[in-house]
């Protein structure tokens, strides 16, 4: 298996690691609770170097995006991140990315460690089909990524930068440390405020050290403290967020995954637009009408819903469970799932089949996300 940078962190601080899309990664150091509302209170350090990075450069980069990726990228400015998705040719999703604009030609991705190896000869695939000058390098080994989130990690950012927390959403700064470059974008994968830094690979550890030089994360009231990837899940299934695999995928139709802000449609129409991989298939669905749609559900009770599940509706079925989980925070089972479309107004009852002797949750259509710091007051 692969190892972060990070991996001596890991297991110094005795971590639960598992195999996760070939990496050794933490699960859980004191344990998934603890460490999401330690996120939810206060703030987490997540290690997420097994995230890919791949950096696109040449003059046909930009053109090359704009065809590889559902969002607009010709408007993006220097600075600036967003997030889209890259699909196949039959309109299902290949990943969900987030690409960095780092100057005119040179763009940052970063992909799901579980695609990574698929999306390389896709890339190259693409590069080809438009006979593109573009040069694509996979920096995934030779960099770093952690993720400091919460809602106390800004004033904590403060004591060292004073640029770092006018960042506004999805905007990010080049910063020097010491010798080192650090990509700090204000992004995140638990619904609260934070960021996410990118660094070369070797110079993490002493990055580390300064940053968290004043702060002994094994206090009980240490304004960071590690969490783990079983945190990660609860607190993104709370914030109504997607992942690869549960609510995306190549066999689903990017149009029933809840992300449509994410497709631009009509960016082929705008000026240096182009059709992106797999909008034909898009348009003849969104034209025969989309089946299925991506709902949230609170669950009674105090039993979560799995992945797998069949959503029930007047004793048949009508979805699948995605995610689901007892939210630490809100104290009640939720869970996303995909449903007929006639299904998704706001308190439509559903039953979720257990696949235990007959045995069902009652369960209802609500907003998502089902948490959000802003919401909470």
């Amino acid at each position: 298996m692969l190892k972060t940078p990070l991996h001596s962190f890991h297991v110094d601080r005795k971590a639960k690691l598992v195999d996760f899309a070939g990496w050794e990664m933490p699960m859980f150091y004191s344990g998934i609770l603890d460490e999401h509302q330690q996120v939810r209170r206060s703030g987490g350090l997540f290690d997420v170097s097994h995230m890919g990075r791949v950096k696109v450069t040449g003059r046909h980069a930009r053109r090359f995006l704009e065809k590889l990726c559902t969002r607009r990228i010709s408007d993006m400015q220097s600075g600036q991140c967003r997030y889209g998705l890259v699909c196949n040719e039959q309109g299902g999703v290949k990943d969900d990315i987030i690409v960095y604009r780092m100057d005119e030609d040179d763009f940052l991705l970063v992909v799901n460690a579980s695609n990574r190896e698929k999306l390389l000869p896709h890339f190259e695939k693409v590069r080809a089909a438009g006979d593109m000058q573009v040069k694509v390098d996979d920096q995934t080994l030779s960099t770093a990524m952690v993720a400091l989130q919460g809602p106390k990690v800004i004033d904590m950012i403060r004591k060292f930068s004073s640029e770092i927390p006018t960042l506004k959403r999805y905007r990010f700064a080049v910063k020097n440390l010491m010798i080192m470059k650090v990509i700090v974008s204000r992004t995140g994968y638990t619904g609260e405020d934070g960021v996410e830094a990118i660094l070369p690979a070797g110079m993490l550890g002493m990055a580390m050290k300064l940053i968290l030089k004043d702060i002994n994360m094994d206090s009980p009231d240490a304004v960071i403290k590690p969490a783990g990837l079983g945190a990660r899940d609860t607190l993104r299934i709370e914030a109504g967020m997607p992942l690869y695999g549960h609510e995306l995928g190549e066999e689903i139709n990017a149009l029933s995954c809840g992300v449509d802000f994410a497709i631009s449609m009509d960016k082929h129409t705008q000026d240096r637009g182009e059709r992106f991989v797999g909008q034909d298939a898009l348009e003849a669905a969104q034209k025969a009408g989309i089946t299925k749609k991506l709902v949230g559900l609170q669950l009674e009770g105090k039993r979560a819903a799995r992945q797998g599940m069949t959503v029930l509706s007047g004793g048949k079925p009508v979805g699948t469970v995605s995610s689901g989980c007892l939210s630490p925070t809100l104290g009640y089972p939720i869970a996303m799932a995909f449903v007929d479309a006639g299904l998704t107004a706001l308190g439509t009852p559903v039953q979720i089949d257990t696949g235990r002797d007959g045995a069902l949750f009652e369960a209802k259509v609500v907003k998502m996300p089902f948490y959000s710091p802003t919401r909470q007051g």
